[in-house]
């Protein structure tokens, strides 16, 4: 899915009263990727998805994609003159057609296709059910079959408002191999509504921390979820996601040994190919730390790391840690005691050991790209 559109930023920032809701949200977007709008519930995420597909107009509105104008001071381009694909958290399909008819229906008459209905079939797994009604269909396999019907509209934009809430944790897991695949192979950007940051970390490139209708802070998942002054380093599962590579594979424990800036990692996966992308998830409390390095451990990742920041929570300590020894290594973020941080007599700026207990394997990605 090649040349959907270019790389230029999407823009947006809405402010105005909606009732007794007040919304003052604005951001900047890549062009391409997933973007994930994240906040508790009521915080606005739904509204500002509906507000860039111009289901709802606000006061004082800015939204500009890929350089053309869709909404500014003087213009206001209605949602059906909007190139859109919606996803929404219940796929809504129309009982009387088949799934290829469900599909089809957005797709225009003429015109150049920049994705068709072959590969969308083959990315969403949904041959064998061309000829189904959705009466027949799983609540994965209909959601499945909205997420092609949004992307054979040919959209500029995807935008996913909470596409597995209305699913089960089984239902879940079925579908977000499919995600993955589309992460991987779409070149159009997403804009992807959550709550659940266990999604926001296995899809999202991009992160825009929502609280009362306002952007707490946006830009690279990795950096927010490394910065010390923001709610998730301060919530109890605090993490951080890391990309990395496979360099190589460990048959015989079903181990992968990944490369990620400033060291290695081993992690329990399936088979893999070096130069295949993986994407792992570490859990603040899951890094302690050490001033030599431990020996005769049964923890397989212990790292060299520089402490590059701290900052209290409670009775606990959150600290900022970088991979290596050069500053371009990447971030950990480790919660250990208080108690720990003196005796140990740590301070930023000192080499230390972090020994990670638990990695989580997040997706399955394909070969590495340039």
């Amino acid at each position: 899915m090649n040349g959907i559109m270019s790389d230029d930023q999407i823009h947006a920032a809405f402010r105005g009263s909606l009732g007794r809701f007040e919304l003052d949200a604005q951001f900047v977007a890549p062009g391409r990727g997933v973007t994930a709008l994240f906040g508790p519930s009521g915080c606005g995420k739904t509204t500002v998805l509906r507000c860039l597909a111009g289901l709802q107009r606000v006061e004082h509105g800015l939204c500009k994609v890929g350089g053309e104008v869709w909404q500014d001071a003087r213009t206001f381009r209605p949602a059906h003159k909007r190139p859109v694909g919606y996803v929404f958290q219940e796929a809504s399909l129309f009982a009387h057609l088949s799934v290829r008819g469900n599909l089809m229906y957005g797709a225009p008459s003429s015109g150049k296709s920049t994705v068709d209905l072959d590969e969308v079939v083959g990315l969403l797994g949904l041959s064998r059910l061309l000829a189904r009604s959705p009466a027949k269909l799983s609540g994965g396999e209909r959601q499945r079959v909205a997420i092609g019907r949004a992307l054979l509209a040919q959209p500029r934009i995807l935008l996913m408002d909470e596409p597995l809430s209305a699913l089960d944790q089984t239902t879940r897991d079925e579908i977000l191999p499919f995600l993955d695949q589309l992460h991987a192979s779409l070149s159009l950007p997403v804009i992807y509504v959550s709550h659940d940051l266990a999604e926001v970390e296995r899809l999202a490139d991009t992160l825009v921390l929502m609280e009362h209708g306002r952007v707490v802070a946006s830009g690279p998942l990795v950096d927010l979820q490394s910065d010390l002054s923001l709610p998730l380093v301060a919530a109890r599962e605090a993490s951080v996601r890391l990309d990395g590579v496979v360099a190589s594979h460990d048959a015989a424990y079903g181990l992968i040994r990944l490369d990620v800036p400033g060291g290695s990692l081993v992690v329990h996966a399936g088979a893999a190919r070096p130069g295949d992308r993986r994407r792992v998830r570490i859990g603040a409390s899951d890094v302690s730390l050490a001033r030599e390095r431990p020996q005769a451990s049964s923890i397989l990742n212990i790292l060299p790391a520089r402490i590059v920041s701290a900052q209290p929570a409670g009775r606990d300590m959150n600290v900022l840690l970088s991979l290596g020894a050069e500053p371009a290594g990447a971030r950990l973020v480790a919660r250990i005691t208080h108690r720990s941080w003196d005796e140990l007599g740590l301070d930023a700026g000192m080499d230390v050991f972090a020994q990670v207990k638990g990695i989580s394997l997040l997706s399955f990605g394909g070969p590495s790209r340039p």
